[in-house]
């Protein structure tokens, strides 16, 4: 596969610090349309902290973050989303007293910029029958359709995930990034998410981050893999060449250094 010419995320020594620990250290990359990229590392090496300077859920103490080319490092995270920065999180960031139809009406609404408030959109979407069928899409997609009239905070967590997921596909954004999509999910949900995922990468069409531990899902998904270690990229490169490292066998993924 090669990369477009320009990447439509980029990092440049990005670094955050708290108090005398140095979170994540001058991490420097670059993201490319239709490239998948895993972020691997052991616990406590940055990876979700990286996450959170990307999306800007946390402010960098140095550095910069590019999003095709623009500098978005003073965004802060409801205008990087805007701009098309998406994230599902490693916990669920649900309402939890709205139907999951509206849950996802919401990100569709959002998407669409109709210009309507919370309340006004939730009484009043029988004006709006377009984002009712895509929204109901979204669901279907992640064979939530079943549960459209069901209260979040009554679905399972292996549900809330796939949920999630529905929400990020209905903001349609360039950038998507997933922080362990299937962290808490049972055998049977496990599929469901990573073949939505699958999906997603067969577009080709957006740049996707992907935090996970799992190594079967980090081979089955993988276009690229980097390795943070106590906040510093320490590997970059296609799956093979890093996984074979003595390095990352040894260190980071938890194999003896001859396996």
């Amino acid at each position: 596969m090669t990369p477009a010419a320009m990447p439509s995320l980029s990092t440049r020594e990005l670094s955050i610090r708290f108090g005398g620990h140095v979170a994540v250290d001058q991490v420097s990359a670059d993201f490319y349309p239709g490239t998948l990229t895993v972020i691997v590392g052991p616990n406590g090496a940055g990876k979700t902290t990286y996450f959170n300077l990307i999306s800007g859920q946390l402010p960098a103490s140095s550095g910069t973050v590019l999003l095709d080319g623009a500098d978005i490092t003073r965004h802060g995270a409801a205008r990087r989303t805007a701009l098309g920065i998406g994230r599902a999180f490693q916990l669920t960031n649900l309402f939890p007293h709205l139907t999951v139809a509206e849950n996802v009406r919401l990100a569709v609404q959002s998407r669409a910029g109709a210009g309507m408030n919370m309340r006004s959109m939730l009484t009043r979407w029988s004006s709006h029958t377009d984002l009712i069928v895509r929204a109901d899409y979204y669901l279907e997609r992640v064979s939530m359709a079943s549960r459209r009239d069901t209260r979040v905070m009554a679905l399972s967590h292996g549900d809330k995930r796939k949920l999630e997921v529905a929400i990020l596909l209905a903001l349609e954004p360039a950038v998507m990034m997933f922080d362990e999509p299937t962290a808490g999910m049972s055998v049977d949900e496990v599929p469901v998410v990573l073949d939505l995922i699958h999906q997603v990468k067969a577009e080709r069409n957006r740049t996707i981050l992907l935090v996970e531990h799992k190594m079967d899902v980090v081979r089955s998904l993988a276009d690229r893999i980097i390795v943070l270690h106590n906040g510093s990229l320490v590997a970059d490169g296609n799956p093979a060449e890093v996984m074979a490292s003595p390095i990352v066998q040894q260190a980071y993924l938890g194999t003896p250094e001859h396996a």
